[in-house]
């Protein structure tokens, strides 16, 4: 749970763990995801960690959009980005998957980019981790499956923070509120 391509669900559960009255993570198979529901200024929140294969994420998030009837467009996605540095948090609508294959998924299962995307940098050192120099060195796949530095952890919790606060900015204030604020 560790790795950087987890920093999307670590900062779920940094969220959630900030909700008064949201459900104790539950693990449906119908939905292929942990689920955990509750309410936010009077409407209701479904927060959900895929348990499928992260190039597979579409699946869940497709499920659980089709049941509760959510339109792709106030459908919210975490997830990492190589293309930013570590401790960056960027707010995105209408993205392409850039790379990502869990996003690739959500996009070809959602039949549509209209989704909210919360984008972790996990980049190490300010660095964009696609330069063909530390391609060379690390591929890709090796990379996100590392887990993070000691030295790294510090700014991991610091964007956990700042993803729940934008989080909860979006949710009181709007999508926009919270792309003036944190991007």
């Amino acid at each position: 749970l560790n790795t950087r391509h987890n920093l999307g669900f670590n900062a779920l559960n940094y969220f959630q763990d900030t909700l008064a009255d949201f459900s104790p993570w539950q693990s449906l198979e119908k939905f292929k995801a942990l689920v955990s529901e509750g309410q936010i200024n009077s409407e209701k929140i479904i927060l959900a960690k895929p348990q499928t294969f992260m190039n597979l994420s579409g699946q869940a998030v497709k499920l659980l959009a089709d049941f509760y009837k959510v339109a792709p467009s106030d459908t919210w996605i975490l997830h990492d980005d190589l293309d930013l540095p570590l401790g960056s948090l960027r707010l995105a609508q209408n993205g392409s998957a850039a790379g990502h294959q869990g996003v690739a998924s959500i996009i070809e299962k959602l039949g549509t980019k209209d989704f909210i995307r919360f984008r972790l940098g996990i980049a190490p050192n300010g660095q964009n981790i696609f330069s063909s120099l530390a391609k060379k060195f690390l591929p890709t796949k090796n990379f996100v499956l590392q887990k993070f530095t000691t030295g790294e952890k510090e700014m991991v919790q610091k964007t956990n923070q700042k993803t729940s606060e934008a989080l909860s900015l979006a949710l009181a204030k709007g999508i926009q509120a919270a792309q003036t604020q944190f991007n």
